[in-house]
Formats: C-alpha cells, sequence, structure tokens
C-alpha cells in the first residue's frame, strides 16, 4: 500500500475550514542541504492525506542555558556543583505563553479549526492533523513519499519549507520536514578474528603468551599479569595505566548507568568475563534494569541480540566500579529499536519535560521516523511511551550514535539542549565518539560513510553536542608495555574495517565552544592539518563550499581518550579481542562514577558536567602524540602535542583527576 492511501486509511478525515494562511512574508526556515543518499523521493502525497504534523516551539532563554550550566560547571565558578532540579530547568526554559499564542494565531489565521491545535503540558509542542494541501500552503512546501532503498521504508518528508518572519523566530523544526529517518547504529565494538596468526585469544591467567609473539623486553620486569598488555588489555591493565585503584565503595546514589539499544548482554558471558579476567567480581553480578518502551534483557549467548556490545559495556563497569551497581538502560522494543531515528525515547524516560506523551495520547516523536508506542506490530510493546518513567544515574555513558548529518541542524540542536539541561541538574554524559575515523561508519550517507558527491568530505559522528563529553580511543602496539605512552587508536580489522579508527574531527552543527577556545586556536597555530575547509553557516547549508573537506570552525572532538584496543572478553561464550570507541567511554564513565562516590563521601555532590574542569586542566592527561584517523580518502588528522581532533586532552591519570574533583566544592 502506497503511503498516501496508507495515510487517509489510517487517519480519518475530519471537517477542517478552508480559508488561505494570511500572506505575510514568508522565510526559508529549513532546507536539505545535501541529497538523502539511500534514500529515494517518489510521488507526492495525495492532497487530501492527513499529514500529523507537530511544531517544536523555541524553548525560552536557551539563549541564557550556556551560561546557566558554565555557572555550575566551570571550576572558578562560585557555584560550581550547585545544580538545578528538574522544576527550575523545566520552568527556566518552557516557551514563552506569548510564544506559544502567537503560534496558535497563526494556525488559527491560517484556516486551522481551534479544536484541531493541541498544545503538550509541557507548553514545548503544538499538535495538528491537517489535509496535505493545507500544510503545503501553509508551510510554502511539497510533501513528498521518501522510498529507503534497502529496507524499503517510506517516509513523507519535504526539502525545505517556509514560515512567516514573525513565526520563525518561535519555532525550532516541524515535522514531517525536512527530518526523516536517521539510522542509529552502535560506534561497533569490532571482533578479531580467531584465527589471528600472533596472538589468538585465550585463558590469559593459564597462558599469558601465544603463539608467536615476542615479549618485550621490558614486560619482564613487571607483573605477571601486566606482561601482555600489549596484546591482551584487561581490567588489570587499564588500572595499571590509568592508576585507578581497587574499588571499595558502594552507595545509592552513584550507579554508573549504561545505555543500550538493539544489543543485549548474557549472563553467561558476563560470568565467564568475571571468572577470566574479574575475579574480584561476583558470578551473576548482573545490572538493574530499566526497561525503557519495551527493552528486555539479558538473553541467552548464541542471541542475534548478543553482539558484544552490552557485554564489553558491563565487562569494563563491573571490573573498575564493584561493588557499586550498574543501570541498565535497555531502550526500545525489539521491533522500533531498528526504526529508531535517534535518542528521542530515552531521553523522553530521563525527563518529563522532555517528553511529549499527554492525555491526548499523542506523541511529538514523528511516526516513521521516531518511535511510537504503544507499538501496533506484532510482539511490540504495547505501554504507552515512558515519559519521565526514571532517574537518571548521575553518569551515563553511551556507546551509540550515527552521522551528525543524518538529522537536520534544528532537530539536533534541540536533542543537544536537552543534554545542557541534564548537565544542569548534574547529570555526566559520556559518549563514544566513533569508530571511522573522520567518516561515519560505511554506508551511513555514502559507501565510505562520508559527504559530499564524491565523499570526501569529512562526516562528523553524533554527538557533536558540546554538552557531552566525547571520547576517542587510543591502544597499544604489541612491542610496548603499560609504562609506554598509547598511540591513537587505528587498526586494520578485515573486510568493512581496514581504517578502523578513533573518530575525531569538527563539527558542522556546533560551533567551538567558550570552554574550548583556546585549546582549538592553539591545535590550529601550532598544528595545522594543511587540509581545505570550509565554514559552516548557521544552517549548515553549505557543506563542502569552495572543495573544502571539514568546517573550521566547528566544536572541536572528541574531549579526552582511554583505550579502545585487544580487550579480551567473552563473547557467545568465546574469548575474543574487542576494539573501539566502545570501549573507551565506560572505562571513562567508571572513572567518574569512582570520582563521585568520593565526592559522596566527602559530603560533596556530583561533578556534573565535565568538559569546562578538564579544559582548564589539561595536566591530569597523558598526552597522546601518535597516531592519526584517515578516512574519507584523505589523511584525516593526527595525534599531536595538546588537544587535537582524535583523542582529544588525551587519557585520564586518575590520581590527579579525583584530587582535582575534590578540591572543588
Amino acid at each position: 500500500m502506497r503511503a498516501t492511501n496508507a495515510l487517509v486509511s489510517l487517519l480519518s478525515l475530519v471537517s477542517l475550514g478552508t480559508s488561505l494562511p494570511s500572506r505575510s512574508s514568508h522565510v526559508l526556515h529549513e532546507k536539505r542541504s545535501l541529497p538523502l543518499r539511500g534514500w529515494q523521493q517518489s510521488n507526492r502525497v495525495d492532497r487530501e492525506a492527513i499529514v500529523p504534523i507537530r511544531i517544536g516551539l523555541t524553548q525560552n532563554n536557551l539563549e541564557h542555558g550556556y551560561a546557566h550550566l558554565m555557572d555550575v560547571s566551570h571550576p572558578n565558578s562560585p557555584n560550581f556543583g550547585k545544580h538545578w532540579t528538574a522544576a527550575q530547568v523545566h520552568n527556566a526554559f518552557a516557551p514563552s505563553i506569548h510564544a506559544v499564542q502567537t503560534v496558535r494565531d497563526w494556525l488559527l489565521e491560517s484556516g486551522v479549526p481551534r479544536h484541531s491545535i493541541i498544545s503538550y503540558e509541557n507548553k514545548g509542542w503544538l499538535a495538528l492533523n491537517i489535509p496535505t494541501w493545507q500544510a503545503e500552503e501553509i508551510f510554502r512546501t511539497q510533501y513528498y513519499e521518501y522510498l529507503h532503498s534497502s529496507s524499503g521504508r517510506l517516509q513523507i518528508g519535504s526539502d525545505e519549507y517556509s514560515l512567516p518572519a514573525h513565526i520563525r523566530g518561535h519555532v525550532d523544526y516541524i515535522t514531517p520536514g525536512v527530518k526523516l529517518s536517521a539510522p542509529l547504529k552502535r560506534n561497533k565494538v569490532r571482533r578479531s578474528p580467531t584465527s589471528r596468526k600472533h596472538h589468538k585469544p585465550g585463558p590469559i591467567k593459564k597462558q599469558p603468551v601465544f603463539g608467536h609473539y615476542k615479549m618485550p623486553t621490558a614486560a619482564l620486569e613487571l607483573p605477571l599479569d601486566l606482561q601482555t598488555c600489549g596484546v591482551n588489555i584487561t581490567p588489570t591493565c587499564l588500572k595499571a595505566l590509568y592508576q585507578i585503584p581497587a574499588a571499595t565503595r558502594q552507595d545509592d546514589v552513584n550507579q554508573l548507568g549504561l545505555y543500550e539499544s538493539g544489543d543485549k548482554y548474557s549472563q553467561e558471558d558476563l560470568n565467564k568475563f568475571f571468572a577470566n579476567f574479574a575475579p574480584n567480581v561476583p558470578q551473576g553480578t548482573a545490572p538493574l534494569l530499566d526497561s525503557v518502551d519495551g527493552g528486555t534483557a539479558p538473553v541467552s549467548p548464541n542471541s542475534s541480540f548478543n553482539t558484544g556490545e552490552s557485554d564489553i559495556d558491563m565487562d569494563i563497569g563491573f571490573s573498575l566500579i564493584y561493588p557499586q551497581t550498574i543501570t541498565l538502560y535497555q531502550v526500545d522494543d525489539d521491533i522500533e529499536v531498528f526504526e529508531d531515528g535517534g535518542f528521542n525515547t530515552f531521553l523522553d524516560a530521563l525527563d518529563g519535560s522532555y517528553c511529549n506523551y499527554t492525555a491526548f495520547n499523542i506523541t511529538g516523536n514523528t511516526p516513521g521516523i521516531d518511535p511510537v508506542y504503544p507499538d501496533p506490530a506484532p510482539g511490540g510493546y504495547k505501554g504507552p511511551l515512558q515519559c519521565g518513567a526514571y532517574q537518571p544515574t548521575r553518569v551515563i555513558s553511551v556507546s551509540y550514535g550515527a552521522s551528525e548529518f543524518d538529522a537536520p541542524a534544528n532537530y539536533t540542536r534541540r536533542q543537544c539542549n536537552e543534554f545542557l539541561k541534564l548537565g544542569l541538574q548534574g547529570i555526566t554524559f559520556v559518549w563514544a565518539s566513533g569508530d571511522y575515523g573522520v567518516a561515519s561508519f560505511p554506508g551511513d550517507d555514502g559507501d565510505l560513510g562520508c559527504l559530499g558527491d564524491n565523499q570526501t568530505i569529512y562526516n562528523p559522528s553524533f554527538p557533536t553536542c558540546p554538552y557531552v563529553t566525547n571520547v576517542g580511543a587510543t591502544r597499544l602496539y604489541d612491542n610496548q608495555t603499560v609504562n609506554d605512552p598509547e598511540s591513537a587508536l587505528q587498526a586494520n580489522l578485515g573486510p568493512g574495517a581496514e581504517l578502523f579508527a578513533s573518530a575525531g574531527g569538527f563539527a558542522n552543527y556546533f560551533p567551538v565552544p567558550d570552554y574550548q577556545t583556546d585549546a582549538v586556536a592553539t591545535y590550529f597555530a601550532n598544528h595545522d592539518p594543511g587540509l581545505p575547509y570550509y565554514i559552516a553557516n548557521d544552517d549548515a547549508t553549505n557543506i563542502g563550499e569552495g572543495g573544502g573537506i571539514y568546517n573550521r570552525a566547528g566544536r572541536g572532538f572528541p574531549d579526552v581518550s582511554a583505550n579502545g584496543a585487544e580487550l579480551l572478553a567473552s563473547n557467545d561464550l568465546q574469548i575474543l579481542h574487542f576494539y573501539g570507541t566502545s570501549l573507551a567511554a565506560p572505562i571513562w564513565g567508571s572513572i567518574i562514577t569512582l570520582i563521585n562516590e568520593e565526592r559522596t563521601a566527602a559530603g560533596k555532590g556530583p561533578v556534573g558536567f565535565l568538559n569546562p574542569t578538564l579544559y582548564a586542566n589539561p595536566g591530569v592527561f597523558n598526552d597522546i602524540k601518535n597516531g592519526s584517523n584517515p578516512g574519507c580518502n584523505s589523511q584525516g588528522f593526527s595525534a599531536v602535542e595538546g588537544w587535537d581532533p582524535i583523542t582529544g586532552l588525551g587519557t585520564p591519570q586518575y590520581p590527579k583527576l579525583l584530587d582535582l574533583f575534590l578540591s572543588l566544592p
């Protein structure tokens, strides 16, 4: 069935006024800057089909949001650590009554019946179901069907739309519009082949040296459990690299939060990891499950949902923070998880003010773009979209992402502002930067994961949002020990991952934040990469202008890094090597959890948003100066002295980090 017919049959026609919108001056609000790869524009949507329009209203006082966040996050602020309550955040940023009324009045003048305009309880959205012809008139656009070339999914949207000049300042974005489905994909943990020639994984405690591996002379002077860290990373190696002490604390406020979606852990795999590499963690240790919109776990080791991501996150987390517990946010049911257009359902569950579910059973998450609950599919989650269901943990580690370009700038910025609000409440987000150098994963926006007709423009991996701590990956090489400096992660892991490298670069949607200005300026002054660049405009519609391949004025990422190579772990009951920034994010999540525990014991609150403190204190890092992250048929960026767009400020020195954060209020 074509979408035009489906829309007519699924959404009953309503009696609508036919007056045309007033001819006030319209201006362009959103426009797609590059064609959507993988999507084919098809037929015009039937003019009588009912389109579920959702208008995201501009939140109030957002221009002051950054200053508010710096006030509670910068180490020099007298208000450091004085985080806001959720109610304070909501009241500070809710759209003004004037904005809501102005947009409502315009819709009424445009012929939309009063009873068809529904305001959400949080005042952040207006909803209206109107025929295509009227939506096209009001927004000066044309709606088309879009067919996905591989999945066959059919959605509707437009290439651009306009709003009256007096309305534009009150509206963030409108769906359906420029935004179409964004393929969410894990920043994948990669497993090395079991036939690897030089150091095939095995029971390290009994057989620390494998095959033809030649142990470096310096390793012989180390304790037995540290001698092979160059080829087999274990929790013991991680603790030695970053001087992380054995964990001893457990309290009720500092659980580590892990986001998982589309991958599920196996308890049997966790038990095997604990037995082999983390004997401090008892058999059967499992996370507390916070199920978001039908998310379930665990599964059997041989389940198609057990691909390693969840196993690895929990292996690292438990091994570094036990006896502290882990909260697992298992997001989306087994059907919608593959249709997810972003992190909206997760954020809905954490913050009721972000959620768009109301008593009218209408959600601002766009059908066909974001998961919809109750899920009508057989076996889908039949409960309502969860709204403000869970209190977020103080630290949340996420190892999933997609191209920044997968969603329009306004949609992405609105989501980024939610991270700002959570940061105001003292929540720390650490997020894996991605694994394909200056590209997104292959097939995302292009065969190489790059932008432009020739696949030469760098494709930043979301979240490039400046309100999360973005984590890159490092590695040791075979001839090194834990006493040697690490390098930026780069490895040839076989077909499809020949250039598996820590992602880094510069955002198109976000400018350099103030806390990063000096670090980025120093990088360009001392280590200019010599690559052609452009300066992205506010709407990022000029990507690649003048032959440039990256945005010179963009927020740099990652912020920090940690080891992401050669981790020994169990998946499907096999001991394998794992690689990726997916390993680095939970290392940082664990470290900040340990620091929060010490602050709690000292009568202090959580550290909250990390970046201002980290950039003001680069001496708490191991500077990484070797390696690069090629992609998009170019050399990419190189690791250099100081901050760089591949390893950030560097890897952690736990004792210095602890002293720093304990010295703050």
